[in-house]
């Protein structure tokens, strides 16, 4: 971390067993990203619970590259678990992490982009053979199975249909999936 953690405790004593557990519970998150900026925690024991216990409420702030990640685990009436300080700090943890994952995998470029599917017209059909090609917007030809055409639509196919599809590599090279055919001016259901 760029900045050294901060630890703040609200209504409450400090505890040196408390911060302890937070700052290994912090140096675990450099494991899943290693370019933290910061990372600032709030431990809170709000009043007015004396008949049930204290409920933590745990926050994490993570300053990232490109803004901040947080945190913010507050007490649930019926969530007996966060009494204990402890399983409220793991709880928030256990969250952050899963944020610092899924914040790595896009800054890896990871994280699956759906194109928006392209547009295209039959050009010809085989159905003896259960398929087809169509041609796309650049005037390439591909195949297409008839497997390929949503809401089994295949058989009202003709030369000239209108169709989205979504192109992908074959095993014979570029292959149209998700074939969906196209109205006049919309999808057909």
């Amino acid at each position: 971390m760029q900045t050294p953690l901060q630890i703040t405790f609200r209504d409450m004593e400090s505890s040196a067993a408390v911060e302890a557990n937070i700052r290994e519970k912090a140096a675990k998150l450099e494991h899943y990203y290693d370019h933290i900026m910061s990372c600032r925690v709030m431990v809170e024991a709000p009043h007015g619970h004396h008949h049930q216990g204290r409920l933590y409420q745990v926050r994490i702030d993570l300053g990232v590259p490109d803004g901040e990640l947080v945190v913010s685990h507050e007490h649930h009436h019926k969530d007996s678990a966060h009494e204990d300080v402890y399983v409220a700090i793991r709880d928030a943890f256990d969250a952050m992490k899963r944020q610092l994952e899924d914040y790595s995998r896009k800054r890896r470029g990871k994280v699956k982009q759906h194109a928006a599917p392209d547009g295209g017209h039959v050009v010809s059909l085989h159905p003896e053979e259960d398929y087809g090609k169509l041609e796309t917007p650049d005037g390439r030809v591909i195949y297409f199975h008839r497997n390929s055409v949503l809401k089994n639509a295949f058989d009202k196919l003709e030369i000239g249909s209108e169709v989205r599809y979504t192109e992908e590599t074959g095993e014979q090279g570029p292959q149209a999936s998700s074939v969906t055919l196209v109205g006049k001016h919309h999808v057909v259901e």
